[in-house]
């Protein structure tokens, strides 16, 4: 029986590869695989957790990358959390997939769509049944980039491409910080911990003890992790802009599967942080905030996808509180019973949308004339306004988190053309020298060289998200962000030929492979800059394809070695070399969105060219 659980991910993912053979246009033909499929994964899935009613299943399938200290390896585990979320996920699926073959009928993007759908349910999965931290990261990349894809679904479109941007930063920032925990436990376990090792009460309590400040940096990382990916408070306010998609996307998505994944994360991790009463507190604290605020802000929303979005964000936070206190049979009850509340609200939502319209059109009726306000209808007007303002959080993230980025990034002009280039090339050069000499090099100089280096690699990171002109100076910075990552690394600690292999090998490719995709596609379009949208992917769809797996792959996305690569050149950061920590996750961090940014301006959005039809700003 234990054999039939990584079908849980693998059969959803064979239907995806099945589906794209099949020719667009044959909807009866797509929608019999997916459904047909996603049939048997339900009564796989109810077999599954039946067998987990008497035994409890942890399995290491398959060891990527093996030292003495390291082991990537793809674990599987399967308790009470994993049957509730796989079960509430096959249920919702096939359900959305049937109302789906009539809601998208004739859709342009119809195959896109499942394909999409299978995608993430294939991600979904995997990182339902991880048993390690390495194995959830894979499901939880793979889940982020389709939410990107299926928010900017409507690509011809400004907003929905430019809310996927958005929600993507936010995704993001809590990849990162789900590296940095993974970084520190490999620190404090000296090795590569599965879940179930992370619920050793004994071998916790002592590290707890020994190492207070890491263990508790771990548990802070997961935290924020979890409240990014449910969109708690304070990044309550991407869910919202992430029902740009379709209305069945957006109810499996935001309604009802991803929004409840960083509950998931706080369940599988609980035996970990339980016995902290910091952490506890912040859970507790920050479930009571998004009550607060969500269920303030969602009476005053004038669009029912929003007033959705943050009521099933309210009632997450309470899921939350309820973990706080240790109350997991009801989080789970409550997590299944929101889950399927929020999927038949947005599946229903346009037909009682237009009923309500209807209604108002015939039987409207003005409301009571003004009198004059005291001093508690201020209070309550004021109220009011902060809540359709949704508390000013978009502008706060921006103001504090992004725009001192980007300000730096926009100082950096003198990277630009050949001096930034020559620059380049000389610290590049200087670099392979310090390695050659690096065994006697005093102290001193290495550990600058090593701080230097990150240093460059971070600024042309943020040179590049702050670029809008030349797309190739943005990717050839990205690409040589990565080189100063990989030199300062090299002078901080001696990495094994091998691990320098699969760092390389995955983004080299990419690299020269995107480089040549922006050539073809300048040469052939007279301007090309990031000043705007182009929407080129409506006449180069494959080059647009190409030029998204290129950006995934020198990110570091699960699609090449890589994404290994990127967890191995963490463990050579030590646990005390926080400067050279911030560094490197300020360049992970703004990496993918600067790649993603430039594949957005150049192949999404409305097309610059006039024979195109072109959608309105707003839907």
């Amino acid at each position: 029986m234990s054999n039939l659980l990584p079908l849980l991910a693998g059969l959803p993912l064979l239907i995806f590869f099945i589906s794209l053979f099949v020719p667009p246009k044959q909807e009866r033909a797509l929608t019999g695989i997916v459904t047909g499929g996603l049939g048997i994964n339900l009564l796989l899935t109810l077999l599954m957790c039946f067998y987990a009613d008497w035994q409890f299943l942890d399995q290491k399938l398959l060891v990527l990358y093996h030292t003495e200290h390291f082991e990537f390896s793809i674990r599987v585990l399967f308790d009470k959390f994993s049957a509730v979320f796989t079960m509430l996920g096959a249920v919702i699926i096939l359900l959305v997939s049937v109302f789906s073959r009539y809601y998208m009928h004739r859709d342009p993007g119809f195959r896109r769509f499942f394909s999409m759908l299978l995608l993430f349910y294939s991600a979904y999965n995997l990182l339902i049944i991880s048993g390690n931290f390495e194995t959830l990261f894979i499901g939880w990349e793979i889940l982020g980039i389709t939410s990107f894809l299926l928010i900017a679904f409507y690509r011809d479109r400004y907003l929905p491409v430019r809310n996927a941007l958005k929600v993507l930063s936010y995704y993001r920032l809590g990849d990162i910080c789900l590296i940095l925990a993974m970084w520190m436990s490999h620190h404090l376990w000296h090795r590569n911990i599965s879940f179930s090792e992370l619920g050793n009460a004994g071998e916790v309590s002592n590290l707890f003890s020994q190492h207070y400040a890491g263990a508790m940096f771990v548990a802070v990382m997961i935290l924020i992790s979890a409240a990014v990916k449910s969109a708690q408070f304070p990044f309550s306010t991407w869910l919202p802009r992430a029902m740009e998609g379709p209305t069945s996307s957006s109810a499996i998505f935001y309604g009802s599967l991803a929004s409840h994944l960083g509950v998931f994360l706080l369940l599988r991790t609980y035996d970990y942080w339980s016995h902290e009463i910091l952490i506890k507190a912040g859970v507790f604290v920050t479930g009571l905030f998004t009550v607060i605020v969500a269920g303030g802000t969602g009476r005053v929303q004038s669009t029912v996808k929003t007033q959705i979005a943050y009521s099933s964000i309210a009632q997450i936070g309470l899921i939350f509180i309820e973990i706080s206190q240790g109350w997991h049979t009801l989080a789970l009850v409550h997590t299944c019973g929101n889950a399927f509340l929020r999927t038949w609200q947005l599946l229903v939502s346009p037909s009682v949308l237009n009923y309500l319209i209807h209604d108002m059109f015939f039987r409207f009726k003005p409301g009571p004339r003004l009198r004059t306000a005291t001093l508690t209808d201020r209070l309550r007007n004021a109220l009011y306004i902060l809540n359709l303002r949704e508390w000013n959080l978009d502008r706060l993230h921006y103001r504090f988190l992004w725009t001192p980025f980007k300000a730096v990034g926009h100082r950096l002009n003198f990277l630009r053309g050949r001096t930034g280039f020559l620059l380049s090339g000389l610290c590049l050069l200087a670099g392979i020298w310090l390695l050659q000499s690096k065994t006697v090099l005093p102290e001193v100089v290495l550990r600058l060289s090593v701080l230097f280096y990150a240093l460059s690699g971070a600024l042309m990171v943020l040179y590049a998200l702050a670029e809008r002109e030349s797309p190739v100076s943005v990717w050839i910075h990205a690409v040589a962000s990565q080189l100063f990552i990989t030199l300062s690394v090299m002078l901080n600690s001696e990495v094994p030929a091998s691990q320098l292999i699969w760092y390389l090998s995955g983004s080299g490719v990419a690299s020269v492979a995107g480089y040549f995709a922006l050539r073809w596609l300048i040469v052939r379009e007279s301007y090309v800059h990031l000043q705007r949208f182009h929407g080129h992917a409506y006449e180069y769809p494959r080059v647009a394809a190409v030029f998204l797996v290129c950006c995934l792959g020198v990110s570091g996305f699960p699609v090449s070695p890589t994404f290994v690569g990127i967890d191995l050149m963490f463990t050579h950061v030590d646990s005390g070399q926080i400067v050279l920590l911030l560094l490197l996750a300020v360049n992970f961090l703004f990496l993918e969105l600067c790649l993603l940014r430039m594949y957005v301006r150049l192949f999404l959005g409305p097309h610059q060219k006039e024979y195109h039809e072109v959608a309105f700003r707003a839907s």
